[in-house]
């Protein structure tokens, strides 16, 4: 493990791309390994045991490139998993998209009074109470106000835009009552929710600090290499690979969306054959 070595981020589909965006944006010199588990996602229906089964099996797919640094990119999965992770894999650092939104969170509510932090996740993520322990460990006396949001993903993956009327209407669902009664901070706790921000931000007003769960996963990936002398520096080039366990047609149209920019073409490698090919292989074929 060195400077030069990757980061990993994984995630149960293509979410997770949103934190590759946002990794890019505040390192742009460090190379990313990207592994959306396509085959078997969406999580959000799926039993922890089964959860932590698969998080375990991707992320040693990952082992074969040497990374510097694992990053959970799936709220579901970081909800569920990342505490049974960092015993098993000691190798290298892993943080989760969860811990960073949290101390995001609790940093932009303030000192000096009882925060309310709303959070727009998963159901999943939700059921898991993950954001509502990692805030109250950072501040014992927050109220929450938590919701599942299962229509904003969906409407996501189905291309809506900021401006589409239908999307308006379900942010405004989710988001106007917590503003009602009185949210200081929401954290939009899926990557989809990341491409939402601004219009978040209009519905909430300037008074509410809204969290994007994938920037704040960023900033904490970036503060975590710094401390351990792994900075990548260099030409800002770094190369983005992206690996899925299932074809996924309309990669290329998501993966721009959730990116900014095009990408190469995934390699896919079906479950039954993780851990079969070596990451330069990999990279080789992609």
């Amino acid at each position: 493990m060195s400077p030069s070595s990757p980061i990993a981020v994984v995630d149960s589909g293509l979410a997770g791309l949103s934190v590759v965006r946002a990794l890019r944006e505040v390192l742009p010199a460090e190379e990313v390994v990207y592994l959306g588990d396509t085959g078997r996602g969406p999580y959000a229906n799926k039993s922890e045991l089964l959860i932590g089964e698969y998080v375990t099996g991707l992320i040693e797919q990952l082992r074969l490139f040497a990374p510097k640094h694992v990053v959970i990119g799936c709220n579901v999965m970081a909800a569920v998993a990342l505490g049974g992770l960092r015993g098993k894999f000691v190798d290298f650092g892993i943080s989760g998209i969860v811990d960073a939104a949290a101390r995001a969170a609790t940093e932009r509510a303030g000192q000096g009074r009882t925060p309310l932090i709303g959070v727009v996740a998963p159901e999943a993520t939700i059921r898991s109470k993950a954001y509502e322990r990692a805030i109250h460990r950072r501040r014992h006396h927050a109220r929450m106000l938590l919701r599942p949001a299962p229509l904003l993903d969906a409407l996501a993956e189905e291309g809506r835009e900021e401006d589409d009327v239908l999307l308006r209407l379900a942010l405004r669902q989710y988001i106007n009552p917590m503003v009602a009664r009185g949210a200081n901070v929401i954290v939009l706790g899926s990557g989809w929710h990341s491409l939402f921000k601004r219009q978040v931000q209009r519905i909430a007003g300037d008074g509410v600090a809204i969290v994007d769960s994938a920037e704040s996963c960023a900033q904490d990936v970036a503060r975590r290499l710094l401390a351990n002398g792994l900075m990548r520096g260099g030409d800002p080039s770094g190369a983005v690979h992206c690996l899925l366990t299932d074809e996924t047609p309309r990669f290329a149209f998501l993966a721009r969306r959730l990116l900014g920019f095009d990408v190469e073409s995934p390699k896919v490698i079906a479950v039954n054959d993780l851990y079969r090919e070596s990451a330069e292989q990999i990279r080789v074929s992609a």
